[in-house]
C-alpha cells in the first residue's frame, strides 16, 4: 500500500514536473525565437501551448483511471494507515472533473415527500421536479380531415379540390375569414397584446381583478342614455286585444300613474286595460251612444277620462272614482258649432278647447266653465302646454306659431316654422328643450325652446324629413330621448328619432312587414318601458323598450 501512495506522489510530482517542463520549454523557445528568429508569429507559440495542455489532460486520465482500479480492500487498508484524507482529496478531484451531481430517482422521491413551512423552499423544490402528462392519447396526434363540401364549409373552399381539410389547416382558414371580416385582428383576440397588457397593468389593477373574482353578483349594468342606431324593442300583443275597437282606434293615452292603457275610438266605446305585455286583461268598457269619440284623454290625476265627439257640441266626463258619466252640454261663453279637439295642462288646472277660426277657449279644469277666449291670425290646428303650464304654443294653419302667457292671456312672441306651408301637429317636450312641429309636406322641423322665444324666424337644430305624406302626430317620450313622428295617410308611416343624436333608428318600423297600417294616436308609457300605436284596424300595437327598465 505504501507503494500504491508512492506511485501516486510521484505521479502527480511528475505532473507538475511535466507542466513545468512545458511551460519553460515554450519560454525557452520564446526567448530563442526572439534571439535567434525575432520574426517568428505568435500563432506558432499559442498552437505549441495547446499540444503540451492537451498531453497533460491525457496523462491525467491515464492516472485517474489507474487509481480507480484500486479494490475496496486496498482502500480500506490505505485509509487505516495514511488517514482518509488522501482519499478525500481524491474523491474531491473526481467530483470536479466528472462535473455536476445528478439527481436519482430515490433522491427525487425524497424531495417530493419533504415539506418545510417556507414558500420558497416549497417553490425551489417543485421547480427541480419534472412536469410529465399523466396521460397521452395517440388519437390526438392523428391528423382528422374534414369534409369541405358541407353546406356550411363551402364557402371556405378555395378551389373545388378542396373538397377535404384538415383541422389545422381548417382553423387557419375560419382565422383568416374572421379576421378578413373584421378588418384585423381585434385587440381582445390579439394574445400577444394581451400578454404584454397583463405585464405593464399596475399592482392595484391586479388587486381589483382578485377582488372581482372573490365576488358574485351583477357587475354589467345597461347604461343610462338610449344608444343609437337600433333600438331594442320586442312586439307584445296589442294593448287592447280582449276588445278590439269596431272601426277606427282615434286615441291610445297610458294612465300617468297607474299600470293602464286607455283607447278611445268611434265605435263610441272607451276601454281600459291592464299592461302586462303578456295578456293585457280589460279592466272596463264604457259606452257612449250616439257619440263616435273624436279624442280621449285622462286628467293629470288619472281620476278622470275627457272625450269629445266628432259632430258635437257638448263633451263626456268619465269619473272613474265615482263610476260615473257626466255630460257637459254646453260651455257658457264658448260659441262653436263643434267642440273636437283639446288640451289639458300638466299641473292639472287647465283645459284648452281649440275651436273654428282661430279662437283658443281657456277653461277650469275643475268647474269646467270659460275663463278667457284667445286668438290667433287664420286657422288654430293644433295648441300644446309647456311643462310648466305656464305658456302656451298654438299653430296656426299658416305655418306661425304663437306663444301665450297663461297667467296674462297675452302673446308673448311668434315665430315662423322654415318651410311650412300648413300646420299640422305641434309637441313640447317634456324637459322644456324641444318644440316640435309637423307640417303637411311631411317634415317636422326640431327647435330649442330659448331660440323660438327669441327669433321670429329661428333655424331648427334638426329637419326630419322621413315622412313623404302630412305629419299629423309628434309626441316626446318623457326622458326627452325618443320622439316619435307619424302621418295617417300611408301605411307604416312611423318613425323613431333619437333625440340627442337626431337620426332615426333603422329598426321601426320592421322592413317589409305590414303591422301598424295607419297611424291614428301614439303614446309612451310614464317611464318609457311601452310604446303603443292606434291604427285605422281598431288596435293598440304595443312595444316594449328594452332599454327602459320600468313601466
Amino acid at each position: 500500500m505504501r507503494g500504491l501512495a508512492a506511485f501516486v506522489g510521484r505521479e502527480r510530482g511528475a505532473a507538475k514536473a511535466s507542466s513545468m517542463k512545458a511551460a519553460k520549454k515554450v519560454s525557452k523557445g520564446t526567448k530563442a525565437g526572439k534571439m535567434t528568429k525575432p520574426k517568428r508569429t505568435a500563432k506558432r507559440l499559442l498552437v505549441a501551448a495547446n499540444q503540451a495542455a492537451a498531453a497533460e489532460a491525457a496523462r491525467r486520465a491515464r492516472h485517474l483511471k489507474a487509481l480507480s482500479c484500486v479494490s475496496g480492500a486496498e482502500r480500506e487498508l490505505e485509509e487505516l494507515v495514511f488517514g482518509d484524507s488522501l482519499n478525500g482529496e481524491e474523491d474531491e478531484l473526481l467530483r470536479r472533473l466528472a462535473g455536476p451531481r445528478r439527481v436519482t430517482a430515490a433522491e427525487e422521491k425524497n424531495l417530493q415527500e419533504e415539506s418545510s413551512d417556507s414558500g420558497v423552499e416549497n417553490e425551489a423544490k417543485r421547480d427541480l421536479l419534472l412536469k410529465r402528462p399523466a396521460w397521452v392519447d395517440e388519437d390526438d396526434e392523428a391528423e382528422e380531415n374534414v369534409d369541405m363540401t358541407h353546406k356550411y364549409r363551402k364557402v371556405l373552399m378555395k378551389s373545388d379540390a378542396e373538397t377535404m381539410l384538415t383541422k389545422k389547416k381548417l382553423k387557419k382558414r375560419l382565422e383568416e375569414q374572421f379576421q378578413q371580416a373584421m378588418g384585423g385582428v381585434p385587440a381582445w383576440a390579439d394574445l400577444e397584446n394581451r400578454k404584454n397588457s397583463k405585464r405593464t397593468s399596475s399592482d392595484s389593477d391586479s388587486d381589483e381583478e382578485d377582488d372581482l373574482l372573490r365576488r358574485t353578483g351583477n357587475f354589467i349594468t345597461s347604461s343610462e342614455s338610449l344608444p343609437r342606431g337600433i333600438l331594442k324593442m320586442s312586439t307584445c300583443p296589442p294593448a287592447n286585444q280582449e276588445r278590439f275597437a269596431n272601426g277606427k282606434l282615434v286615441t291610445v293615452q297610458f294612465h300617468p300613474s297607474a299600470q293602464v292603457v286607455m283607447t278611445a275610438g268611434h265605435d263610441r266605446s272607451v276601454s281600459l286595460f291592464q299592461v302586462d305585455g303578456i295578456r293585457n286583461p280589460k279592466i272596463q268598457s264604457i259606452y257612449l251612444e250616439s257619440f263616435p269619440i273624436y279624442k280621449a284623454h285622462f286628467s293629470t290625476d288619472g281620476e278622470q277620462v275627457i272625450a269629445t265627439g266628432t259632430h258635437h257640441r257638448m263633451f263626456f266626463v268619465y269619473d272613474m272614482m265615482a263610476g260615473s258619466i257626466i255630460p257637459i252640454p254646453k260651455v257658457r261663453g264658448v260659441e262653436e258649432k263643434f267642440l273636437r279637439n283639446f288640451e289639458l295642462s300638466p299641473d292639472g288646472s287647465f283645459m284648452l278647447l281649440i275651436g273654428n277660426s282661430g279662437y283658443l277657449h281657456l277653461l277650469s279644469m275643475k268647474t269646467k266653465e270659460l275663463i278667457s277666449t284667445m286668438k290667433v291670425n287664420g286657422r288654430c290646428t293644433a295648441s300644446a302646454f309647456t311643462p310648466d303650464s305656464s305658456k302656451i304654443y298654438s299653430y296656426s294653419k299658416e305655418g306661425e306659431v304663437f306663444i301665450w302667457d297663461v297667467r296674462s292671456r297675452k302673446s308673448l312672441h311668434k315665430f315662423e316654422d322654415e318651410g311650412s306651408l300648413e300646420g299640422k301637429c305641434i309637441a313640447i317636450s317634456k324637459n322644456n328643450q324641444y318644440v316640435a312641429c309637423g307640417s303637411s309636406s311631411g317634415v317636422v322641423n326640431l327647435y330649442t325652446t330659448d331660440v323660438c322665444l327669441k327669433e321670429n324666424r329661428p333655424k331648427p337644430v334638426k329637419a326630419i324629413m322621413n315622412l313623404v305624406t302630412s305629419a299629423t302626430c309628434v309626441t316626446f317620450n318623457p326622458t326627452t330621448e325618443i320622439l316619435a313622428v307619424a302621418s295617417r295617410d300611408t301605411d307604416e308611416a312611423v318613425k323613431l328619432v333619437h333625440l340627442p343624436s337626431y337620426t332615426v333608428f333603422s329598426n321601426f318600423p320592421v322592413f317589409r312587414k305590414k303591422q301598424i297600417y295607419l297611424t291614428q294616436s301614439m303614446d309612451f308609457s310614464p317611464r318609457s318601458g311601452y310604446f303603443s300605436v292606434a291604427n285605422n284596424k281598431g288596435k293598440a300595437l304595443l312595444f316594449r323598450l328594452k332599454h327602459y327598465s320600468f313601466f
